[in-house]
């Protein structure tokens, strides 16, 4: 039988302690997860996995190694330590590198107010089977609909461990369930297609099938007789589905590992205005029944609610400790890993804040120009900012919807787009990144 993941993860810090490593810490995640696609309303695949992962990262002085393996015996979590702390005495030097110092570990949380986890028994297969048919079967009751390219559910549950040399030791489980349908309308070369789906952690929060399949026909109904927009410059409006790839850019550029490295259009403008003064990105790992929760990070360090960026201005980058070692700072709780890879800096839940106008009187006010309710490709410059990606949508004029369009392609240089950028208020709250839907003014469009 195997070891508890806590006693799993102290195995393998004694075992690097043995072999002569000057400090470790260890990661062990163990999961199970089943996935159903059902096609012309019968079972086309079917799948199911469960194991243990373990990872090992060890320290030998300022150099450092990590190993990772599915195999949790004795022998092999002893050949492990042995063969990071031989790779660690060959690696370089590395002087942001270690743990936390105890004085920063946190020292209690309440997992049970973060309901990552729902109790309820897992499902059976026939129980998703019949959730995906259900998505299918309302898409092809839509008019126009020709079929469904596939209907998909899942369910996931995973217990994560961590623990440190330093006195960290900690875990908690976590459950997804998923749900998503891709229809397709038209016949030929006039086809098009379009998706839907949700994903929770509770089953009790997932959308209905049928809504689902309903709204990913419709979706596919309004891309028919697409054609290409005039080129130009134009006010363009992200859909809801599509705008928090825009804040993600400008997540990406205050990770303090892009900072560090000087590989972000934002490294000179801590303390500047990078969004209108009326904006904020907030920060919250607190959220309950949100996906990128979570009460203390890689390092064994608490997660806190932050500002990252206040009324406009960019308060800070997120760091992870040896991030904030290298910059002068110190580590904002955000380090992530896997059992295969050490920390690096990552976001949790965040939240632009929304507007007053509704996305219909974005659309009204915006006279001539495109909805993009789709992207496809992407071309960022992370020194620059400078932007440019394919898109579909819905064009518009005179505030009103004309006709489908693909076959396109947005630019313009995201310093300057998020700075005159027009939010909504139509932000889903449940997702880990609430964004709404967001008109930026004057971009270039390229098409016929």
């Amino acid at each position: 039988m195997p070891q508890p993941l806590d006693a799993l993860t102290q195995s393998l810090l004694s075992a690097a302690k043995r072999a002569g490593a000057d400090a470790a810490d260890a990661m062990a995640v163990q999961g199970t997860s089943v996935s159903i696609d059902v096609r012309a309303g019968a079972l086309e695949h079917a799948e199911r996995s469960e194991g243990i992962d373990i990872g090992l990262r060890v320290f030998v002085g300022q150099k450092i190694a990590n190993v990772s393996a599915s195999d949790t015996s004795t022998r092999t979590i002893d050949e492990m330590a042995q063969r990071a702390v031989a790779m660690a005495q060959e690696a370089p030097d590395d002087p942001y590198a270690g743990l936390a110092d105890p004085s920063q570990l946190i020292a209690d949380w309440d997992i049970d107010a973060l309901e990552l986890h729902d109790a309820t028994s897992e499902p059976a297969p026939d129980t998703l089977q019949q959730d995906a048919a259900e998505a299918e079967a309302a898409a092809m009751d839509v008019h126009g609909i020709t079929q469904v390219q596939s209907a998909s559910a899942a369910y996931g549950a995973r217990q994560i461990h961590l623990a440190a040399s330093n006195g960290f030791s900690g875990g908690y489980a976590r459950t997804d369930r998923a749900l998503s349908c891709v229809a397709i309308a038209g016949t030929g070369t006039g086809m098009e297609r379009d998706y839907a789906g949700d994903s929770r952690i509770f089953q009790a929060d997932l959308r209905d099938a049928g809504e689902i399949g309903r709204e990913a026909a419709e979706r596919a109904l309004a891309r028919m007789d697409a054609r290409k927009p005039p080129t130009g410059s134009y006010p363009v409006l992200f859909d809801e589905r599509v705008s928090s790839t825009l804040i993600g850019h400008l997540l990406a550029a205050v990770n303090g590992a892009s900072v560090g490295r000087g590989a972000s259009w934002l490294r000179d403008s801590l303390g500047e205005q990078v969004l209108p003064a009326h904006l904020s990105v907030l920060e919250d790992p607190h959220r309950p029944r949100t996906g990128a929760s979570r009460p203390f990070d890689a390092e064994g360090l608490p997660t806190t609610k932050r500002a990252i960026i206040e009324d406009g201005i960019l308060t800070g980058w997120t760091l992870d400790l040896a991030n904030a070692r290298k910059l002068g700072m110190a580590s904002t709780g955000n380090a992530a890993r896997g059992t295969a890879s050490g920390p690096s800096p990552s976001i949790w839940n965040t939240a632009l804040t929304q507007g007053t106008a509704s996305k219909s009187d974005l659309i009204r006010d915006m006279g001539t120009g495109l909805l993009v309710t789709s992207m496809i490709g992407s071309t960022i410059n992370p020194n620059t900012g400078d932007y440019s990606r394919g898109a579909a949508g819905l064009w518009v004029e005179n505030g009103e919807v004309q006709y489908a369009v693909n076959e396109c392609t947005i630019a313009g240089n995201l310093r300057q787009m998020l700075m005159g950028i027009v939010p909504a208020n139509d932000a889903r709250t449940h997702l880990s990144r609430v964004v709404p839907s967001l008109l930026v003014e004057g971009m270039t469009l390229a098409g016929e």
